[in-house]
């Protein structure tokens, strides 16, 4: 339980820090959401000064910081300028949305990549092995903004499939069937572009991971008994090379939840970062902070559930927490 207590305050002091940053970042830049009214002549400059103070921006950074924690701990996360309204509800919305993408993305990539990954270990240097490295060298090379589009172009060119949002305009028309076969097929294009962007750096983990464990001596043992060749790669050697992949998995999900912001924003998936951008634009302080605390706990929770999965399978973990 200490190593647990440690690592889930740990979390909450990440944060803690990025949400104080944020708003410390945003107090630098120049103007807020009230500073295009100026250039308003319908209204006052007298009015500007009542709606900042009425919304609190008069204050200093402390306080203000300080009245947000509050909000947030309350579950507001503050008030939404552009929207009118807290911004929890906004934020929960699109983080489910988000979540939805980037979970499918994370395991459909780890069902690809470690089934992959032992067969390019169980024969290095053979074809599958130097097609893969090369497969993977080329998307590593390949900007994540660049893959987005050219997806982007597939989807409009050919019309096979949305070219973006995450429903039909039609959806609630559809029966149930329908309506699952619809939001799937528009999950098509991002969660390829997602998966072919983390596949890489599966692929690499998994296959360095299965070489350092098929050189040990117990693997050696296990042939020269007569095990098969297959039985020996998913009965004795991806187990006991799973610690660092179990570590890996919390990171590959928590990457893809706080970095798939761009992917959203490109193929105009609701998520948190066409949300995150529009109010970038509109200075919309409120929503920013709120939309960069919950990518930044997306990326926390990610993290410790590979840390559970780790203290669950690793009883070194487990004794060294009791001591």
């Amino acid at each position: 339980m200490r190593y647990l207590a440690v690592r889930f305050l740990q979390g909450v002091l990440l944060l803690f820090g990025v949400s104080l940053l944020s708003f410390a970042f945003l107090e630098l830049a120049p103007g807020d959401f009230f500073e295009e009214m100026r250039l308003n002549p319908q209204i006052s400059p007298s009015t500007v000064a009542r709606l900042r103070a009425a919304y609190g921006m008069d204050r200093p950074l402390p306080v203000r910081y300080g009245r947000w924690l509050v909000s947030a701990m309350r579950g507001d996360f503050g008030f939404s300028f552009a929207y009118g309204s807290p911004v929890a509800p906004l934020l929960l919305v699109r983080a489910r949305n988000t979540l939805l993408l980037t979970g499918t993305a994370t395991l459909l990539a780890w069902v690809v990549a470690l089934p992959w990954g032992v067969f390019c270990a169980a024969r290095p240097g053979g074809w599958l092995d130097r097609g893969s490295s090369l497969m993977t060298s080329t998307l590593l090379a390949i900007p994540e903004l660049l893959l987005g589009l050219c997806f982007l172009a597939i989807g409009v060119r050919t019309g096979w499939f949305p070219a973006g949002g995450m429903l039909s305009a039609s959806f609630e028309d559809f029966s149930r069937w329908q309506q699952i076969t619809d939001l799937l097929w528009h999950m098509v294009l991002p969660v390829v572009v997602l998966i072919l962007g983390t596949l890489p750096v599966l692929l690499r983990h998994v296959r360095a991971a299965l070489l350092e464990v098929l050189d040990a001596p117990f693997i050696r043992a296990a042939l020269g008994h007569g095990i098969s060749r297959r039985r020996i790669l998913f009965r004795h050697a991806l187990p006991a090379a799973i610690n660092p992949l179990v570590s890996l998995f919390g990171f590959s999900l928590a990457a893809l939840l706080s970095g798939s912001l761009l992917t959203e924003v490109i193929m105009s998936w609701p998520g948190l970062g066409p949300l995150l951008l529009e109010a970038v634009l509109a200075r919309d302080i409120y929503v920013v902070v709120g939309a960069v605390t919950f990518s930044t706990f997306f990326l926390v929770a990610g993290m410790a559930l590979g840390d559970l999965l780790l203290f669950a399978s690793d009883p070194r973990i487990r004794s060294e927490a009791l001591v």
